[in-house]
């Protein structure tokens, strides 16, 4: 008897529990399904504040004026002037300065670490790759203008103390882990048989990489040169600190350049009153940083998706 009384206890325990792991497979994917959905709702919520403040912003400025002219002077008291173009300029010239710096030594980086290190030295260098990935930003930014400004103007007569080749250089830097990471990612997925199949043709180690694992895994590599571009347009304080703030349209890297991220920082600061014109122009200028970033990121999923050998 009281066999069969435990027998129908577990019976009726085992339906229970039947029961409460159907409630939860059903209500856990609920659950999950709202915390993904924090991610569309903080993305819709950013852009149509973008979107809304930047009409705002073009019923008092033409597209030609924005788009078109060569002037930026949003706090001036007789005639303000609105134009991106110095903005663009800006943050492109130190942008291709970073990346002329994060691209060759990234990569040099991950093919060594990829191909040629051991596995001593490979985990000796790794931590100092994250190191670099871990100093945040504003140091850097001090770091270029009381160290290495000072360091280039010895060398370059004209230099200004506020420049773009500076903050380009170390922000450089900065985007060295990211492009060396991605890049030894994308190397280090190129099966081995390839390298052993080279090899054993009588291909030297310097051949099997440049003419093997490089090609096989340019993907990878090129996507992360992307995304190192996305980073050195979207970065802040080390223009803020080390370009300076000067609006003018010029491809000189020894002048003091002003980025868009720079500009927000400057207006944000207090210096436009909130609902004046020179305000709302910061939206219209984060709207066109979001562009560039949001183009860059899809160029990188692109080429990564069509350019991807699978083996």
């Amino acid at each position: 008897m009281e066999k069969a009384i435990s027998v129908k206890a577990m019976i009726e325990e085992k339906k229970s529990k039947a029961g409460i792991r159907r409630i939860t497979e059903k209500v856990i994917p609920f659950i999950l399904f709202l915390l993904a959905f924090v991610s569309v709702l903080t993305t819709a919520g950013i852009i149509s504040t973008l979107v809304y403040e930047t009409v705002l912003f073009f019923r008092e400025v033409s597209f030609t004026e924005f788009f078109g002219t060569t002037e930026l002077k949003p706090l001036s008291p007789v005639e303000p002037k609105f134009s991106i173009l110095p903005l663009l300029t800006g943050t492109i010239m130190i942008s291709l300065v970073a990346m002329a710096v994060a691209v060759p030594v990234g990569l040099a980086t991950a093919v060594f670490l990829s191909e040629y290190a051991s596995d001593n030295t490979r985990k000796m260098l790794k931590p100092v790759l994250e190191v670099l990935a871990g100093i945040p930003t504003i140091v850097y930014g001090f770091f270029a203008f009381t160290f290495v400004t000072p360091v280039l103007r010895e060398l370059i007569p004209g230099l200004q103390a506020t420049n773009a080749l500076s903050p380009g250089i170390v922000m450089g830097i900065m985007i060295i882990p990211m492009v060396a990471s991605l890049s030894e990612d994308a190397m280090n997925s190129v099966p081995n048989v390839m390298r052993e199949g080279a090899l054993a043709l009588g291909s030297t180690k310097l051949e099997v990489t440049l003419r093997v694992v490089i090609p096989a895994a340019i993907s990878g590599i090129v996507a992360s040169f992307v995304l190192g571009i996305s980073r050195a347009i979207g970065e802040t304080m080390i223009v803020t600190i080390a370009s300076g703030s000067s609006k003018n349209l010029t491809f000189d890297l020894t002048q003091s350049m002003q980025t868009m991220t720079a500009y927000i920082v400057e207006v944000t600061s207090g210096d436009a009153a909130s609902g004046t014109t020179a305000y709302y122009s910061l939206y219209a200028v984060a709207f066109t940083l979001f562009i560039f970033t949001l183009l860059m990121n899809l160029l990188a999923r692109y080429i990564s998706r069509r350019y991807r050998e699978v083996y």
